[in-house]
């Protein structure tokens, strides 16, 4: 059987398999194609073909072989239904193919259900060697993230990840000084310059209802290896504000349409993305000076609102992250009715030159304890809630963390909920790192119970416990860190007591 033939056996056959209405919209289906080169094939191209289901918005596929030691070659290409989608000959294994993004040397674009073809050319190998290789294609919708730009995890230990969630390219209103010195779009290269400048493990470039950044910072992001790109989208609406993170295809905007009836239309979308929806700057007011910023929608649902930046860049400055826009009174209502929404930070940058009257890109920075820095890692690590917020920004590695302990042992970081009933008392302790000299400040729920004033920090690396009252009713404590001045430096989430 001849390597065209058995491809295409094997691709029928995993058809075969599908039951009708099981499209990739609902799980990633990985396809396998294996064949062997000889030097028979010298000069020539193998198709491998491969049917694409209806709803399908990706395409990776890896290939692999074992005949690099006896200087083979393999070259690859692809073609869908409607024609050339791309030829990257040697230079890579790997590519993905999206309807908005595609690795260098691939164009983006739908992706047409029918019969795709995996070319393979041979430009190189040697008589008498047989080249075995492994074709796998992922077929997934466009619900199968959060989505990865980068093709490995930037990191893979769990730690302390220090990043930015908000920030505006040339892809949307993103503007800078041009050569000349004139105002122009700002490209999103600079962003990530500035980023990596400012000491950021992470950020999520959040251009407003557009998608189209996401083919640019694929290419980025393979060069930014150092530096984990988070694809978002700046979901404006007339009501409000809020970032779907992790998050490539579209999403509707059109708030109080029938294209977008309700909030909830909105949630399920992103979740059904894989995304993260955060509400964005929701103290700003809605006026003139700023088209839609303030959060306005009604909200039958707030238990649902899984993050909050609660300082903004544009409130930095302004008159600081507890002014008149500062979103931490919304978040701290939210707290108070039981909802365990994460608070973030993010510079919303529009001038990533730094031009006037523009936060720089990490202040305020938000740092956040997470598996490993990729998308999903960090997105998990926003939903534990284990993140504070450093207002000062800057390339430091400050660090804090709360700990509740209970006399039984039971614990919980912050985000998390120790459960310790009246009558018994157990600990919290903030660790904290680079605040020497700083005071903190303890803040708490309605209907907790009263607790003694946090201690100073005394030294670049401390340690501080308080007494923890058990809970007749769920309570939350966190933490703010001042300057001597008094002006807040950090905030962190809080940790719940509950019965």
């Amino acid at each position: 059987m001849s390597l065209r033939s058995l491809a295409l056996v094997l691709a029928l056959a995993l058809a075969a398999c599908a039951t009708p209405g099981d499209t990739a919209k609902r799980t990633p289906r990985e396809l396998v194609f294996t064949g062997t080169v000889t030097r028979a094939n010298w000069r020539t191209y193998t198709e491998v073909p491969f049917t694409v289901p209806a709803g399908t918005d990706r395409i990776t596929i890896a290939v692999s072989h074992d005949g690099r030691e006896a200087r083979t070659t393999l070259d690859l290409g692809l073609i869908g239904p409607n024609g050339f989608r791309g030829w990257s000959g040697s230079n890579k294994t790997t590519f993905t193919v999206a309807s908005t993004d595609a690795t260098p040397s691939y164009l983006p674009g739908r992706i047409e259900p029918g019969r795709w073809t995996l070319l393979i050319a041979v430009p190189a190998i040697r008589e008498g060697v047989t080249t075995r290789y492994e074709a796998r294609i992922t077929l997934a919708g466009a619900n199968a993230g959060p989505i990865e730009l980068a093709a490995a995890p930037i990191r893979t230990e769990a730690g302390w990840y220090r990043g930015d969630f908000h920030m505006h390219t040339a892809h949307s209103d993103g503007s800078c000084a041009a050569l000349s010195g004139k105002r122009a779009p700002c490209p999103a290269f600079l962003t990530l310059d500035a980023a990596k400048a400012a000491g950021l493990d992470f950020i999520a470039v959040t251009d407003h209802n557009t998608v189209s950044q996401n083919n640019e910072l694929r290419e980025l992001q393979a060069y930014y290896d150092t530096l984990l790109v988070i694809p978002g989208i700046e979901v404006t609406t007339l009501f409000g504000h809020a970032n779907a993170l992790g998050v490539t295809a579209p999403i509707e905007f059109r708030l109080g349409t029938k294209h977008l009836p309700t909030l909830e239309n909105l949630r399920n979308d992103v979740a059904a993305h894989g995304g993260l929806l955060s509400v964005n700057h929701p103290g700003q007011p809605t006026g003139e000076t700023c088209l839609g910023c303030g959060w306005n929608p009604m909200d039958p649902h707030p238990e649902r609102i899984e993050a909050v930046e609660v300082i903004n860049g544009s409130a930095l400055v302004g008159a600081g992250a507890e002014g008149p826009s500062s979103g931490i009174g919304f978040w701290q209502g939210l707290l108070d009715k039981g909802i365990h929404a994460t608070a973030i930070g993010g510079s919303d940058n529009h001038d990533a030159k730094l031009g006037t009257r523009q936060s720089p890109i990490g202040t305020p920075a938000t740092v956040v304890y997470a598996p490993e820095l990729t998308v999903a890692g960090v997105l998990a690590g926003v939903r534990s809630g284990r993140v504070f917020i450093d207002a000062s920004g800057g390339p430091g590695r400050r660090m804090i963390d709360l700990t509740a302990t209970a006399p039984n042992g039971a614990s919980a970081h912050m985000g998390g909920t120790l459960h310790m009933p009246a009558g018994q008392t157990g600990a919290l302790t903030i660790t904290t790192e680079g605040f020497s000299g700083l005071k903190l400040q303890l803040v708490t729920g309605t209907g907790a119970p009263a607790l003694a004033p946090a201690p100073e920090i005394r030294s670049n690396s401390d340690v501080a416990r308080v007494s923890l009252p058990g809970a007749r009713a769920l309570y939350w404590v966190r933490v703010n860190v001042r300057d001597p001045n008094g002006k807040l430096v950090l905030l962190s989430n809080p940790v719940w007591v509950a019965p």
